[in-house]
C-alpha cells in the first residue's frame, strides 16, 4: 500500500472542498474529530476493562501451608514404586506387581 504524501493529501482536500463546499467542510471536519475522539474513549475503556489484573489472594497465613502440603502428593512422579508392608514384621517390602507392565 503506497504512502500518502503531501501532494496526495492536497488533492484529497481540494476534491473534498469542491464536493462539499467551503461552508460544509469545517462542519464535516468537526464531526469527524468528535467521532474519532469518541472512538478513542471507547477503545481506551475496553483496554482498561481487559487489562484488569486478578486481585491478590487475601487468605490467612495458616491456610497457605495446608495448600502446599496437599499439593505435594500430586507432584510425585508417576514412575514411583508402590510399597507394601508385610504383616507381622517391621520390614517394608516393595510391591512386586508394580514392576509388571
Amino acid at each position: 500500500m503506497p504512502n500518502i504524501g503531501p501532494a496526495e493529501l492536497l488533492v484529497v482536500l481540494l476534491v473534498a472542498l469542491v464536493v462539499f463546499g467551503p461552508r460544509k467542510l469545517p462542519e464535516l471536519g468537526k464531526s469527524l474529530g468528535n467521532g474519532l475522539r469518541e472512538f478513542r474513549r471507547s477503545t481506551q475503556g475496553l483496554r482498561d476493562d481487559l487489562n484488569i489484573t486478578a486481585p491478590a489472594p487475601t487468605a490467612p497465613a495458616a491456610v497457605a501451608p495446608a495448600a502446599s502440603v496437599a499439593a505435594a502428593p500430586a507432584a510425585q512422579p508417576a514412575a514411583a514404586h508402590a510399597v507394601t508392608a508385610t504383616p507381622g514384621t517391621d520390614r517394608v517390602a516393595p510391591d512386586s506387581s508394580a514392576h509388571r507392565a
